[in-house]
């Protein structure tokens, strides 16, 4: 199985995303010693924000591992090549922008970022599928 340059470009900017979510962790200790004021529910979207992105990291390099081996092309190779890593950063991001605020109990306005990547995700995974499926 050969990569493609594109395929194989976007693997390395993913891989270095990693040092990112590394970070997330170590803040995520701070958060949970209790160094960082937040409510529960922020505590619970600190955490589903971290975890997805750390998840949809692994799920963005498998899939480029599978996307080459598809017949899609244009448009939506471009779906099934970044449909995932961009979800992972927008529906990580969601999580976090959604929550933002001293004392937040509930979602603001931002939850709409949470949605939209989980579009993404599922565009990305539908086209990746399919392709893989016709080829």
């Amino acid at each position: 199985m050969e990569l493609s340059e594109a395929s194989r470009t976007i693997a390395g900017a993913i891989l270095l995303t990693i040092v990112t979510i590394q970070f997330g962790g170590w803040f995520m200790t701070k958060i949970v010693r209790g160094d960082v004021p937040m409510t529960d529910f922020q505590k619970s979207f600190a955490r589903a924000g971290h975890g997805h992105a750390g998840v949809l990291v692994i799920l963005s390099l498998v899939g480029l591992l599978y996307v080459d081996s598809t017949s899609l092309d244009g448009f939506w190779l471009w779906v099934g090549r970044l449909g995932i890593p961009v979800a992972a950063i927008v529906m990580s991001g969601g999580f976090f922008a959604s929550s933002a605020g001293k004392d937040r109990t509930k979602p603001n306005q931002f939850i709409w970022v949470l949605y939209l990547g989980a579009l993404s995700l599922a565009a990305g995974v539908l086209t990746l599928g399919i392709g893989l499926i016709t080829a």
